[in-house]
């Protein structure tokens, strides 16, 4: 006789790689990384074929989620994740709920509402008003924002080390830094060595250590950059407060902002000033947790 307690599906689909967890009651049933290559949201017969692929490639043989909920990367809007729901469910009879993955956070902290703030490659900041309606801003990539994100450090970086090359300085431990990394003879070829990227945001992300050893180093320009930085995160949770969010508690998550003390520093010093009220914290948990208590609310 099949088991009735109810088996809840987890999932953060993340940039780079993806984590399920699925529980019993609660206890564990399945804790299963893998890569995120193939995840296409913006397919979202595709996105929910990999998903059951994922989900059959993580549970026991014949066990059937009873609810499933996933943040995923890349999914932009509310309609965009409305349309991979209505895909999977003809793959899963039970209910299920797609978000982006920021809104994982606040859930995954423990919060029953929240800002959820992410810098890791890119950049992104996302909150619900009084009625549930999803606001999100930030996340426009690389080349046209992302700031405060592993690529968009490494974009400002480099544009100050243009503007103290044009100003006739000689080049300092961040340009130096920078010039090393991508490989290039001198300041003014870090241009080329940028826009010939293939994949900008891993590409020019996978160098922002250049910035923070440099501001170690005693770079001012370094420095300014990170605090420009931080001041661009705490200006997302300020765009959300302006739309109507409530910006009380700030779940701060991404490999960039809580490996890098400087600039979760820079953040917290500006949200100060710049949303008083906020409290901001670091999340303790991995982000799948999030997924599993919306997994739990659908029930």
């Amino acid at each position: 006789m099949q088991d009735f307690t109810p088996l809840v599906v987890g999932i953060d689909v993340g940039g780079t790689k993806t984590h399920l967890r699925a529980y019993a009651g609660h206890d564990p049933v399945a804790d299963h990384v893998r890569s995120s290559s193939g995840w296409r949201p913006h397919d979202p017969v595709a996105a929910a074929g990999w998903l059951a692929a994922l989900v059959a490639e993580a549970l026991p043989a014949g066990a059937r989620p009873s609810a499933l909920a996933l943040g995923g990367h890349a999914c932009e809007t509310p309609r965009q994740c409305a349309q991979i729901r209505t895909a999977l469910q003809l793959h899963f009879d039970a209910p299920a709920l797609v978000v982006g993955d920021a809104e994982l956070l606040a859930p995954a902290a423990g919060l029953d509402k929240g800002v959820g703030l992410v810098a890791g490659t890119g950049s992104v900041a996302v909150g619900r008003l009084a009625d549930g309606t999803l606001v999100q801003v930030g996340g426009w990539g690389a080349v046209l924002g992302d700031e405060g994100g592993a690529a968009g450090l490494v974009r400002e970086a480099a544009r100050a080390a243009w503007s103290a090359h044009d100003r006739g300085e000689q080049p300092d431990e961040l340009a130096l830094g920078l010039v090393s990394a991508f490989g290039v003879a001198e300041v003014p070829a870090l241009g080329d060595a940028l826009e010939s990227a293939e994949d900008v945001s891993a590409e020019w992300g996978r160098h922002a250590p250049v910035v923070f050893a440099a501001a170690e180093a005693g770079s001012v320009l370094a420095r300014t950059v990170i605090t420009e930085a931080g001041r661009s995160l705490a200006a997302l949770v300020e765009r959300l407060a302006a739309r109507g969010v409530a910006v009380d508690d700030v779940v701060v998550a991404g490999g960039t902002i809580l490996n890098q003390p400087a600039l979760y520093d820079a953040f917290a010093s500006s949200l100060a000033t710049t949303a008083p009220g906020a409290r901001a914290q670091r999340l303790r948990e991995p982000p799948v947790e999030g997924a599993v208590a919306l997994a739990r609310s659908i029930l």
